[in-house]
């Protein structure tokens, strides 16, 4: 063992001491025992795998569906002098083989790897090659068809399990139900597992679900009740921009984010929220995966998630700090229309599955018996509109197809330019002489970049063309013109989501979906919407319904959510009690009795009172209801 843990910790996290129950999962990581920690948003999940791996000698080979969460810890590693590196759709064949190379003979210690890549024969075979003393599974839920963002290509994880007989494993994730945990040790065939769970409960954060129709008015006032930083979620890119406008037209700063930006924009518009520049952020649901903001106060959801898992996340984003904030919901009826039309459509006809796929082959120019393992970059507006298809009908499709293993489409991820000088530097004074006009690229190129001719060098295009007082395009052209010409080998910048062949492209006619389980996900699905709905309609407490839905089945009422405080404010005073609890009791005591009845054997006490004094009496159990009669189940 190189060090121990808490020493690691002090070290590269400037950490004292590990935050609850990190410890335990860390030893246990350590002792060699398979592993799953259910830690809620915020919880230092990834804390948990790293200082382990940190521990021992050997590589980490983390498995994760999110291209930038995975870009994201990748850097934070690097920064804190760790070394680390992913491998995810979109990259080219040959930085995907030199990075591998580089974990098997050099001195790489966590790799992070999307499920897809994990499983070609490329990785596999650097795999077996590698140090590897840990597992870990970040995402955890996406291996199971029971939880709301089910993967496919995780299922095959266990079969690098395969490759690495003697490596223990870990599994992590914020949200899991009773069916979802059980699933993933199995999936991922634990041996003698460990479950480590640390309750959901969030103390600190009051839940509130309002009932509203001018939804944008309310969202005016419940910021300007409550302060400091905020988020505020939306189910569409352009209510996104709308809300900030109106936002900043009433005095609250804010700005927009979604997926459709570029990644400059989405960063700077990111860094500035972090750093308190822009109070609200106003985003869809790509916003906040991986981003440790500690003093978030309020969150407010104007649509409500078709998952309680997602609303948990997202909610779960206020109050990492430990002090007060809020998580708001404002809901009505078109709300819950509008997720069961959602629903419907989620599901699409076999016919509108492959008509998508038809179009995909010749989108992408796809042979039959083609394509497998390969990446594209993909605009679904583009290609919804090339086709003349709804981009709500095609983006179902895709779910599907996911679902049924044939592709993946991944998040629009940033992936930088990269050029190699192919020939000598005699050859390349040649080439500078006969063309002039890009004498003074290459030259800026060779003054600014080291290593270009012996190695793929990473090229800020923008930066560069504004060096070189340059357009872009005129850039772009130039490095295309020497790439053509074999003076240099240039790959563009990516920066779209990117469709992932799982499988060669087969004749739509012969496009298979196994429709038990297609069945199976529509059920599961209609499940997790109800649930969803009934927590923004039953009024009960609402973190004891979230908590209970997650397997917490007697967890306490909060006391500060929207249901408690009402509650409390209806709660008959000692006085009220005494004076006519016992006349309450005399009357049920002779027969049971109808609410309308009890109220006129009491003329002199208030209507309203003694509705709220039968309310607590039923609480506590003292008064139940049976059809429409009130009846006396033990003596107060």
């Amino acid at each position: 063992m190189i060090a121990s843990p808490l020493d690691i910790l002090k070290q590269y996290w400037g950490y004292e001491q590990f935050r609850p129950m990190q410890a335990d999962i860390i030893q246990s990581a350590l002792d060699g025992i398979d592993t799953l920690a259910l830690l809620p948003t915020g919880g230092g999940k990834s804390i948990c795998f790293q200082i382990p791996a940190m521990c021992k000698p050997g590589i980490c080979i983390v498995v994760s569906p999110l291209i930038a969460l995975m870009k994201d810890q990748v850097e934070q590693l690097q920064r804190r002098g760790i070394n680390a590196a992913a491998v995810y759709s979109g990259m080219h064949h040959r930085d995907i083989d030199r990075i591998l190379d580089n974990c098997v003979y050099g001195d790489i210690k966590f790799l992070y790897l999307s499920p897809e890549r994990l499983m070609t024969d490329l990785a596999r075979e650097r795999i077996q090659r590698m140090k590897v003393n840990l597992l870990a599974v970040d995402e955890a839920h996406c291996i199971s068809q029971w939880g709301y963002d089910f993967r496919p290509p995780y299922l095959q994880i266990a079969e690098i399990r395969e490759l690495l007989p003697k490596v223990s494993i870990i599994a992590l994730t914020a949200t899991a139900t009773e069916e979802v945990i059980v699933d993933i040790q199995e999936k991922l065939q634990f041996k003698k597992g460990r479950v480590f769970q640390q309750s959901f409960a969030r103390s600190n954060l009051a839940y509130v679900v309002r009932q509203e129709e001018a939804k944008p008015h309310k969202l005016i006032d419940i910021l300007n009740k409550v302060r400091g930083s905020g988020v505020v979620y939306v189910r569409n890119r352009r209510k996104t921009k709308e809300l900030a406008y109106l936002l900043k037209k009433n005095g609250i700063s804010a700005d927009f984010y979604h997926a459709g930006l570029s990644p400059q924009e989405r960063s700077d518009k990111q860094d500035s929220w972090i750093h308190n520049k822009i109070r609200v952020i106003v985003s869809t649901n790509a916003f906040g995966m991986g981003i440790d903001k500690p003093d978030v106060r309020v969150v407010v959801h104007l649509d409500l998630p078709d998952s309680l898992e997602a609303y948990f996340q997202e909610a779960g984003r206020a109050g990492r700090d430990g002090h007060k904030a809020f998580a708001v919901l404002l809901y009505n009826e078109a709300d819950k229309h509008s997720l069961e039309d959602n629903l419907q459509q989620a599901f699409p006809p076999m016919d509108d599955i492959r008509q998508v796929y038809r179009a995909l082959g010749s989108y992408y120019q796809l042979a039959i018996g083609a394509g497998q393992g390969q990446a594209f970059d993909f605009d679904l507006i583009a290609f919804a509109n090339t086709y003349q298809l709804p981009p709500t009908k095609v983006l179902n499709c895709l779910k599907v197809l996911e679902q049924g293993a044939w592709l993946t489409v991944n998040e629009a991820v940033y992936v930088p330019a990269t050029l190699r000088i192919n020939v000598s530097k005699d050859e390349l004074y040649d080439y500078q002489l006969r063309n002039p006009k890009l004498d003074r690229i290459l030259k800026v190129i060779l003054r600014t970049y080291q290593g270009a001719f012996s190695n793929d060098i990473n090229v800020r295009e923008s930066q560069l063309a504004q060096f070189l007082k340059i357009p872009k395009s005129d850039l772009s052209k130039a490095l295309q013109m020497m790439h053509h010409d074999g003076i240099i080998t240039y790959q563009p910048q990516k920066d779209q989501p990117q469709l992932f062949f799982l499988e060669e492209r087969v004749d739509p006619s012969n496009l298979t979906i196994d429709f038990q389980q297609y069945k199976f996900r529509q059920q599961q699905q209609t499940k997790r919407v109800e649930a969803a709905i009934a927590y923004a309609e039953r009024l009960t407490c609402r973190s004891r319904q979230l908590l209970g839905y997650f397997g917490e089945k007697n967890a306490p009422e909060c006391g500060v959510c929207d249901v408690c405080l009402d509650n409390k404010k209806r709660r008959p005073g000692a006085e009220m009690i005494a004076q006519y609890q016992s006349a309450i009791e005399v009357v049920l005591t002779q027969h049971p009795s109808t609410i309308d009845n009890l109220i006129k054997a009491l003329p002199k006490a208030p209507e309203q009172e003694v509705l709220n004094l039968l309310s607590f009496l039923m609480d506590e159990g003292i008064v139940e209801m049976r059809g429409d009669l009130l009846w006396l189940t033990k003596k107060g």
